[in-house]
């Protein structure tokens, strides 16, 4: 008898991210986890190397978050937040704007990364509408920049190295800049501009590329000499991820707006949160409800959600998490050393708890992906790279056996 009847009878009924349905290899069936390990419907155990994409920080199950969300479930699982507030979001709101620098202290929640920056893109835009200058419509991103999913951080996001090139022409169009930018483009475009928008220190799905805090001092300066607003995307390096809480902290600059989710709660729910200066909020306080901020999701600020973030929040205070990240990179940056001198690799780069091994190319996705499971680890190369971003609780054993396979599997060739 099959002991698990729903991977044959939901799969043909389901649709996979960035999958071709027809021709992928079949996924695997998970049904626990524990730790920093991924348990599959036939007893194996795989290492995961990659935090179910960056976001369990924590290691999955943590006890301390799962109670938390269970005492949440019972109290209110969820109200709205139309003519409604409640514990939870108000605490994670209060936490997020006294961590942030400077004056970063309104939250707007959402359930996704991608949400999270279409909220960024549409409070710039009606920013400069409320203060009477409607053509600032058009934004400056970055080349190997992603930022989401959906059809406004489609249209911030680099076509040609990201996926969404199907879509040209059809999104609105905006300015993809190379790194670091070259000012003569803003003065160019300097009225129609409504701001710049970038992921601090690592872009991370466009290609695992770094820049610096120089380049992020320059468009602080550039945005403040134009007057547009800067927004920092830190989906993916916020909480730790880059080395610092946020990846802003390391070059010293505090953007308009900042985006956060992944790790917010430390993988177990969605949640994001869309956090502005002051300034910007100052732009929407009127006494005409028009120049309101008119968006709303359904699951704004949800309990549960919002639970798991406060006590993901508690965690980073109570337990040594930046140290931990700090001696991740190191031994990332100790045992995949040896990739450097083999054929068809590129570059070997360690930033935080962030390890990037780039190849000149990869043959076949799927195929380096199965090798990987050979070896018990879970590893998701992508484009031409192959990286690390484990959870930060990884024990060094389980984080040497990701870099021997990587070193291992690298050496065979791809």
């Amino acid at each position: 008898m099959d002991r698990h009847p729903w991977m044959q009878a939901g799969l043909g009924h389901v649709w996979l991210p960035y999958s071709q349905m027809k021709t992928m290899r079949p996924p695997l069936p998970v049904v626990r986890t524990h730790g920093c390990r991924i348990v599959l419907a036939d007893g194996r155990e795989l290492i995961d190397g990659i935090a179910s994409w960056w976001t369990a920080c924590h290691g999955y199950n943590h006890p301390y978050i799962a109670a938390a969300v269970e005492k949440q479930l019972v109290d209110m699982p969820h109200v709205m937040f139309g003519g409604l507030v409640h514990e939870q979001p108000l605490w994670l709101a209060q936490r997020l704007a006294s961590l942030l620098p400077g004056d970063l202290e309104r939250a707007f929640f959402s359930e996704s990364g991608s949400v999270a920056v279409e909220i960024a893109l549409k409070m710039a835009l009606q920013y400069w509408i409320n203060r009477g200058e409607p053509k600032r419509k058009k934004f400056i991103a970055f080349e190997d920049g992603y930022h989401g999913d959906t059809t406004g951080a489609m249209a911030v996001s680099d076509p040609d190295a990201g996926m969404h090139d199907a879509f040209r022409g059809a999104l609105p169009e905006h300015i993809i800049a190379t790194m670091p930018l070259d000012e003569t483009i803003v003065t160019r475009h300097s009225d129609e501009l409504a701001g710049i928008i970038v992921e601090p220190l690592v872009q991370g799905a466009g290609g695992m590329k770094f820049n610096d805090a120089a380049t992020l001092q320059a468009l602080r300066r550039i945005c403040d000499k134009h007057n547009l607003l800067l927004i920092f995307d830190e989906i993916f390096t916020g909480f730790g991820r880059a080395g610092t809480m946020f990846a802003c902290e390391q070059a010293g600059v505090v953007p308009d707006i900042i985006t956060l989710s992944k790790a917010l709660t430390g993988g177990t729910l969605p949640l994001a949160a869309t956090v502005a200066r002051k300034h910007v909020f100052d732009a929407f306080w009127s006494d005409d409800p028009q120049k309101a901020l008119m968006h709303g999701p359904t699951y704004m600020g949800n309990a549960l959600a919002s639970a798991a973030a406060n006590a993901s929040l508690d965690l980073f205070e109570r337990e040594p998490r930046l140290q931990q990240v700090k001696a991740i990179g190191e031994q990332m940056a100790r045992e995949l050393s040896p990739c450097r001198d083999m054929a068809g690799v590129k570059n070997v780069r360690i930033k935080g708890g962030i390890g990037v091994v780039e190849l000149d190319r990869i043959a076949d996705l799927g195929a380096l992906r199965a090798r990987f499971l050979e070896e018990g680890v879970f590893i998701r190369p992508f484009g031409n790279v192959v990286y690390l971003t484990p959870s930060f609780t990884i024990s060094s054993d389980e984080l040497s056996t990701l870099t021997r396979a990587i070193v291992k599997v690298v050496s065979e060739g791809t």
